[in-house]
This record gives structure tokens, C-alpha cells and sequence, in this order.
């Protein structure tokens, strides 16, 4: 069938003319100078590649959001969604669903510990304003610390917990929120020089906010597994390990945010794991299916859970558990088990992705430091490798340009380039991409 002959083709064809237009005059993007946009076309994609409509592909390096870790329009998930919407679209939270019960059980099988239960969500912000809620709700306590260097959603007590600049004006917040600093030894607030040094200091500083707050008053301690947005920060060892130890010791619940870091990204189903450390509490989103239909939620444990027996939870959602995102998850595992994505993507990292960075580091003098693991990897670039002075944002927007004039988008926040393509993509479109970004890299050498 020619696309004049298939009128669905041509309907396609006339909204994409018009797309960059309807956008200018009608979406309001978020985080963003509405004036100041300039937004790509983006019209198709397929496995780790997107393509704009000027016929441009790219390797996608920024899995969009760092959630798309199956890649792009995966046939078993397109398959999954066309199922059943052939079945059933949508049915309310009240009753039980068979797409929405084989997702839970999967997810609370891959978790730690006994963390039995799942609290169906639309996202990853939500996912924390419930976990906050089961906390605060289980100890009868009203704050909550998170880390300065965190992102934890938009939405009223996720922003209020979210560490960076974004938070500013958005305040103020939900009360209660309290901030620590979490580790992170390349710029240590601790004058730390090694990693155990920076950890034992970060967790008397974490130790000292908590008594300095009345330990008593405290209901969770959310933090990012591994830091995304702002750092893809990796806890030293032992790190998570004492904010358990702490948070045993004064009846605190320990939420790890693993929206961004969990189902794949860093070689593991939840990052705690790589740790061997089991939270109370573990938010996720995002690789859990790909983005393809919006999903997230809690995973509670049977403590928590058990407080909610007798009691009503004081929460809900029109959309928790939807059918069509629940099969999306169910398919997303099972292709994750029968195709290996938690060992492609942890080989991705210790094989390829890890060696080449370093060698960067090695090479090239823009490049203060390199971190990460499985496909979660940070290049934190500088104007000085001596006075580690960030690299700016000119430098920034010359980097990303250069990378898209490449076939390559990339996922670029402060100073930092993040290597975080899908968790399937193959050996040889890493290596690909990472030799487009050592190219770029050399420009300011």
C-alpha cells in the first residue's frame, strides 16, 4: 500500500507539517522560557535511534529522560499495549486486574528483602509524595531529609525534597523537608581525600542533621540510590549501609529513590542491590517500562504494609494500576529475563562503557572526572583540571550542538555530559557514540 492509499499515513504526514508550528503556538513546556524554544520535530524512532522530520537520525544517548531502557518502539512492548487495548483499556484502582497483580508480583519479586507490596502510580514525583505519606503515616512523624544534591520530582513535597536549584521557586514547600549533604569526593564539603574518609564524614554530618532535628520527629530519609540529575553521584561503599544502620537506630524510614537508577540502568533490577542494602521503601518509574505508557510506584515493606491492614491509606490515584501501562511492565520484565538486559547492561558498563571514559579522562584535559556503572555514567567536564572549575554553560551548549551535528543526542546537565543510552543498545552503537562525544571532546582540548 502506498501512503496515498493508506489515508492514516497521510493524516500522519499532514500533522507533522504543522507540528513545529501547533507547538510554538499551543504546548507549554516545562522548565523552560516558553520564548526561548526551539524544539526538534521528532518523528519516529526504532531501538536506540530517533530520527526528526528533515530525515535526521540520532543515536539517542539520553534514553529521552533516562527512561526509554528498552529503546525505542520495542515489537514485544507495541505488541503488549495492542493487546490490551483489545482487552480492556482501563478499569478502576478498586478492583483487582490480572495485568495490574502479575506486575506487582514481578516488581516486589526483584526487590529486596521483604518488600512485598506495590503502590501503583503515574510517575516517578508521585511515586514519592506516597512514599513520603506511607512513612509518615507508619511512624506517626512529620519531617523528611533528603540531599541537596537531589532531584525528586515537581510536585509539592517532591520539589520541597528535590536539593537543587530548581527547587528555588517553588517555595516555599511542604514543611518538614530538611536538607543534608550527601557524599560526593570529587568536591567534597567534607575536605574529605579519600572514600572512606568521605564516607564516614557524610554519615556524622547525616547523623548530626538528624539529632540536630530531634530524631524523634523524623519520619524517612529519601535519597537517590545513585544520584541522576545532578551527578550520577555512586555512594561510597559502606555509604548506604549506615543510613540503614541510622535509620534502625532511631526508628527513621529509608526511602531510595530509584526512578532514574533502577530496572536495568545500573546493571542491577534495583540499584540497592548492588550495595546489598534493603530500604523500607523504593520508588521507581521510568525503565520499569520505558516510558511507553506513563507508569511508577512504591514498593512497601511488609512493616509498613502490616500498618495499613486495619487503617485506611489516605491516598489514591483515578490511574493507579492502568491496565494498559500494568501490561507495558509485565512485558518489559519478561523481555528484560529472557533477554538478558540486566547482564548486557551491567557487561555495557564494566566491558565498554567504564574502560572508554576512563581512557577519556586520560586524554583529555576538559575532563575532571568520570563515574558510574552499568549505563549510568557521568564525564563532569572543567575549564581546570587543577582548580576543577566547572566547565560553562557556553561550553555546554557548544558540546551539545557538536554532539547533534554528530547523529548523536546526548543528555548534558551542568557541566556533565551523562552516558545513558538504553539499557539494550548494542556493543557496537556504544562504542559508536562514545567515539562521537571522544571526538567532541577533543574540540576543546
Amino acid at each position: 500500500m502506498t501512503t496515498a492509499d493508506n489515508p492514516t499515513e497521510h493524516l500522519a504526514d499532514q500533522y507533522v507539517a504543522s507540528a513545529y508550528a501547533n507547538d510554538r503556538a499551543h504546548v507549554f513546556h516545562s522548565w523552560s522560557a516558553q520564548g526561548a524554544l526551539k524544539p526538534v520535530v521528532i518523528t519516529g524512532g526504532s531501538g536506540s535511534r530517533i530520527w526528526d522530520d528533515r530525515g535526521t537520525t540520532y543515536l539517542d544517548f539520553s534514553s529521552q529522560l533516562v527512561n526509554v531502557n528498552l529503546g525505542h518502539q520495542h515489537p514485544k512492548m507495541i505488541e503488549a499495549i495492542k493487546a490490551q487495548a483489545d482487552r480492556l483499556c482501563t478499569i478502576a484502582p478498586t478492583a483487582a486486574n490480572d495485568m495490574r497483580s502479575e506486575a506487582a508480583r514481578l516488581i516486589a519479586e526483584r526487590a529486596p528483602g521483604d518488600l512485598n507490596m506495590v503502590f501503583f502510580t503515574n510517575g516517578g514525583a508521585e511515586a514519592i509524595e506516597n512514599a513520603i505519606r506511607l512513612a509518615k503515616g507508619h511512624t506517626g512523624r512529620m519531617k523528611v531529609l533528603s540531599a541537596y544534591r537531589s532531584y525528586h520530582g515537581s510536585t509539592t513535597g517532591a520539589i520541597s525534597l528535590t536539593g537543587e536549584a530548581r527547587r528555588f521557586d517553588n517555595e516555599p514547600g511542604m514543611p518538614g523537608a530538611i536538607k543534608f549533604f550527601g557524599p560526593y569526593l570529587y568536591r567534597s564539603v567534607f575536605h574529605a581525600t579519600t572514600e572512606q574518609e568521605e564516607c564516614e564524614r557524610a554519615l556524622q554530618h547525616l547523623r548530626d542533621v538528624v539529632i540536630g532535628e530531634g530524631a524523634d520527629r523524623v519520619a524517612a530519609i529519601v535519597l537517590e540510590t545513585v544520584v541522576g540529575t545532578n551527578g550520577i553521584l555512586m555512594p561510597p561503599d559502606g555509604y548506604l549501609a549506615g543510613v540503614r544502620s541510622l535509620c534502625d537506630e532511631f526508628g527513621i524510614m529509608m526511602i531510595a529513590d530509584e526512578v532514574m537508577a533502577g530496572f536495568g540502568r545500573c546493571g542491577e533490577w534495583f540499584a540497592v542491590n548492588y550495595w546489598g542494602v534493603t530500604p523500607d521503601l523504593i520508588t521507581f518509574a521510568k525503565g520499569v517500562n520505558s516510558g511507553y505508557v506513563p507508569l511508577g510506584g512504591v514498593v512497601i515493606s511488609q512493616k509498613i504494609a502490616d500498618t495499613f491492614r486495619d487503617r485506611v491509606f489516605q491516598g489514591g490515584l483515578t490511574y493507579s494500576g492502568h491496565p494498559l501501562a500494568c501490561a507495558t511492565a509485565v512485558a518489559s520484565i519478561n523481555i528484560f529475563e529472557t533477554d538478558g538486559i540486566i547482564e548486557h547492561a551491567r557487561m555495557l558498563g564494566t566491558d565498554v562503557i567504564g574502560p572508554e571514559l576512563r581512557s577519556f579522562a586520560d586524554r583529555h584535559a576538559s575532563v575532571g572526572e568520570v563515574r558510574g556503572l552499568g549505563v549510568f555514567w557521568a564525564i563532569e567536564l572543567v575549564s581546570n583540571q587543577q582548580t576543577r572549575t566547572p566547565a560553562d554553560a557556553a561550553t555546554m551548549q557548544t558540546v551539545t550542538s557538536a554532539c547533534k551535528s554528530r547523529g548523536l543526542w546526548p543528555f548534558i546537565a551542568a557541566n556533565r555530559i551523562h552516558v545513558v543510552p538504553p539499557c539494550n543498545t548494542s556493543v557496537d552503537d556504544t562504542r559508536a557514540g562514545l567515539a562521537i562525544i571522544d571526538e567532541v571532546l577533543s574540540l576543546n582540548d
